[in-house]
């Protein structure tokens, strides 16, 4: 029964084809195209409201040469928060619950970001690694510990994402299960087991939102400090 619960986060195969890639590129079908007309319908011009206020709010403490990653965190917050909602639909797979994938994302961005700022003002960036003002004796133990606390970055940005979806689907899966096994015996019981359920599903779907939204914000404070 154990086992159960974890098979939902295991990657489905269909004809030896893992599902994995057809979740991935779903969200970019789900999306309208901006057309050529001079007036959008209602869903472009949502879409794009919100793009632009999310935009607005994650570059605004930005310098100019940090706009230039608008358009890549932009897709990626869409692109994450697509994948945890349609996490949250029976008979589907989530993505963002497996490590690896939010570890690629995590990774190679991160990685960036450090490689930008050696680039553009590396006394700066090394800076970082030495607060101002440390007493003599202590500047090899902090140098090391901010070396650690500079790598574990990507690190906590993944396990951040995997861990808090992962207990959320196995929170909704476990009441679920309560729900269903107590209905014919106490079904007073269930039916508050299933007011539980419905509250932690609109818990999950602004979990499912907000985490998103930190992994882009994360990112975009690390490109901060570089640019």
């Amino acid at each position: 029964m154990t086992l159960s619960f974890f098979d939902q986060f295991m990657s489905p195969t269909y004809l030896g084809v893992p599902l994995i890639v057809l979740a991935l590129s779903l969200p970019w079908v789900l999306y309208p195209k901006p057309t050529t007309r001079w007036l959008n319908n209602r869903l472009i011009t949502l879409q794009g409201w919100f793009i632009n206020r999310f935009t607005q709010q994650i570059f605004q403490p930005l310098s100019l040469g940090g706009h230039k990653w608008a358009a890549l965190l932009a897709s990626l917050m869409l692109f994450l928060i697509t994948l945890n909602m349609l996490g949250l639909l029976p008979y589907t797979f989530t993505p963002t619950t497996q490590l690896s994938l939010n570890m690629a994302f995590a990774v190679p961005l991160w990685l960036a970001t450090v490689i930008i700022g050696m680039r553009t003002q590396p006394t700066h960036a090394l800076g970082h690694l030495l607060p101002e003002g440390t007493p003599t004796p202590l500047i090899p133990v902090l140098i090391i510990i901010e070396t650690i606390s500079l790598f574990i970055r990507p690190l906590a940005l993944g396990v951040r994402l995997t861990a808090n979806l992962t207990a959320g689907h196995l929170l909704i899966q476990l009441i679920a299960t309560a729900a269903f096994v107590l209905l014919p015996l106490m079904p007073t019981v269930a039916v508050l087991t299933a007011v539980l359920l419905f509250l932690l599903t609109l818990l999950e779907v602004a979990v499912a939102m907000i985490q998103a939204y930190v992994f882009v914000l994360l990112l975009s404070l690390y490109l901060q400090e570089n640019v």
